[in-house]
């Protein structure tokens, strides 16, 4: 699967299926593809701990509309719950493309 925004694919899609999956998310992990990003369903908070570098991350709602985004958090961080989000996409800090996205975009996952 593919991450769009504005018809440009930003990366490969992940999705954390399992609860482990969504409960481990990038924790114990030495690196992550900058093409790809993990998306957690089901989840409007997240931490950082025990992830070794730096995470992008956009909290979008059911319809995958932008409510939030952090750029460049760092390990050892605590995000409370974006009341409006239904899930999340993780990227390595510094994606590009993630740079382009503003709160209230729509975004969208297919082929």
């Amino acid at each position: 699967m593919k991450l769009k925004h504005k018809d440009q694919v930003i990366a490969n899609v992940k999705v954390a299926k399992s609860l482990y999956w969504r409960t481990r998310g990038l924790m114990f992990r030495s690196h992550w593809d900058k093409d790809t990003t993990l998306w957690i369903h089901r989840c409007n908070s997240i931490h950082t701990m025990f992830v070794w570098f730096p995470i992008d991350v956009v909290f979008v709602d059911k319809n995958l509309v932008v409510k939030k985004i952090i750029e460049n958090l760092p390990a050892w961080r605590m995000i409370f719950p974006v009341m409006s989000a239904q899930s999340v996409f993780e990227f390595v800090s510094g994606h590009k493309k993630v740079a382009h996205i503003k709160i209230g975009d729509q975004l969208h996952v297919g082929h």
